[in-house]
C-alpha cells in the first residue's frame, strides 16, 4: 500500500531541502525582523542590544534618498519590464519562424544570461564611456557625445537608461526561452485554417500566438518584475549610484536602486538596524506587487 505523504522514506528524502530552506530562507528572514526593531549595528555596545521598536521602519520612510530609490526603482522596474519582454517575445518569433541557423540564434541570444552581473555592467561602462564616444559616424554626426559632460553615464536619466539596456541586454534571452517554449505549445491546426481563412500574419499573432501565449506573459511579467526590483550588481559596476541628483532639497546618488540603498545604508553608514528595515519593507512591497501583477494576469488569461 502507497502510504504518500504519510510514509516515513517521504520525509527522509525530503529532509535536506526543507533544511535548507530553514536554515537559508527563514530563520535568517525572522532573524532579520528583528534585528529591525533593535539599534544593531558593527560596533560592540555597552548596554547591549536595545529594542526600539518602529523606529527604524519611521525614519527609513523619512528618509529623502530611501524614498528616491524606492520612486527610482518603481520607474526603472517599469520601463526594464516593457523593454525585456518586448525584445525577448520579438526575438522568441524570430527564432521560432522559418530560419536557418535558428538554433544558432537562440544560443546567442541567450548567451549573455550566462555573463555575471559585475562582470557585465564593467562591460558596458566600457561600451558608454569609451566605445559610443570614439565611433567615427557617431562623433561625425553628433561631435558633442565625446565630451566627458555628455557621456552617457555622466547624466541622471541616460545612466538609468544605461543600466535598462544592459540588465535588458542579459535577461532578455532568458525570457526568450520561455516564450519559445509558449509558441511552440500552440496547436499548428490553428495556424493553418488562419492561413486557409486568409488572415495575415499581425492578425495570426494578435487572435491566436498571443491569446494561446497568455500564460507565458503571466509567468514572464512576474520575473522581470522581480528581477528588476532587486538590481544590484549591475547597478554596482555600471554606475555604483551615480551620478549625483538633488531630491527634497537634499542630495544623492541619482541612480541607487533600493537594493543598493540598502547594501550602502547597512555597509557604508554602518546602521544595519536601518538597513534590515528597509529590507523587509521592500519584501513586504515587492510581495504585496507581485501577488496584485500575477492575479491580473490571470484574470486577463481567462479573458483571453
Amino acid at each position: 500500500m502507497n502510504k504518500g505523504k504519510h510514509d516515513p522514506i517521504f520525509w527522509l528524502f525530503l529532509a535536506p531541502a526543507i533544511i535548507a530552506f530553514l536554515m537559508v530562507i527563514i530563520i535568517p528572514f525572522l532573524m532579520g525582523i528583528f534585528y529591525s526593531l533593535t539599534d544593531w549595528t558593527s560596533r560592540p555596545q555597552p548596554g547591549g542590544l536595545q529594542f526600539v521598536g518602529l523606529k527604524n521602519f519611521i525614519e527609513s520612510i523619512q528618509d529623502p534618498s530611501f524614498l528616491y530609490s524606492f520612486l527610482l526603482t518603481f520607474v526603472y522596474t517599469f520601463i526594464n519590464m516593457l523593454l525585456i519582454n518586448i525584445v525577448a517575445f520579438g526575438l522568441a518569433l524570430l527564432v521560432t519562424a522559418k530560419l536557418k541557423f535558428k538554433n544558432i540564434y537562440r544560443a546567442g541570444f541567450f548567451l549573455p544570461n550566462l555573463v555575471g552581473g559585475l562582470i557585465l555592467g564593467y562591460i558596458w561602462q566600457f561600451i558608454f564611456n569609451i566605445v559610443i564616444p570614439n565611433l567615427p559616424v557617431l562623433s561625425t554626426i553628433y561631435p558633442a557625445i565625446a565630451e566627458p559632460a555628455n557621456l552617457m553615464l555622466a547624466n541622471r536619466n541616460s545612466a538609468v537608461m544605461a543600466i535598462v539596456i544592459a540588465g535588458s541586454w542579459q535577461y532578455s534571452g532568458y525570457i526568450m526561452m520561455i516564450y519559445i517554449a509558449a509558441i511552440l505549445s500552440v496547436p499548428e491546426e490553428l495556424f493553418e485554417a488562419a492561413k486557409i481563412d486568409g488572415a495575415s500574419p499581425f492578425k495570426k499573432l494578435l487572435h491566436i500566438t498571443i491569446p494561446m501565449t497568455a500564460q507565458a506573459f503571466t509567468i514572464t511579467l512576474f520575473l522581470t518584475l522581480v528581477q528588476s526590483f532587486k538590481q544590484f550588481d549591475v547597478n554596482v559596476s555600471l554606475t555604483g549610484g551615480g551620478p549625483s541628483t538633488q531630491f527634497m532639497g537634499k542630495f544623492m546618488r541619482g541612480t541607487e536602486l533600493l537594493a543598493l540603498d540598502i547594501y550602502n545604508t547597512a555597509f557604508t553608514s554602518n546602521s544595519l538596524a536601518q538597513s534590515q528595515a528597509r529590507s523587509v519593507l521592500f519584501f513586504v512591497v515587492l510581495v504585496v506587487i507581485s501577488l496584485i501583477q500575477v492575479r491580473q494576469n490571470k484574470r486577463k488569461e481567462i479573458e483571453l
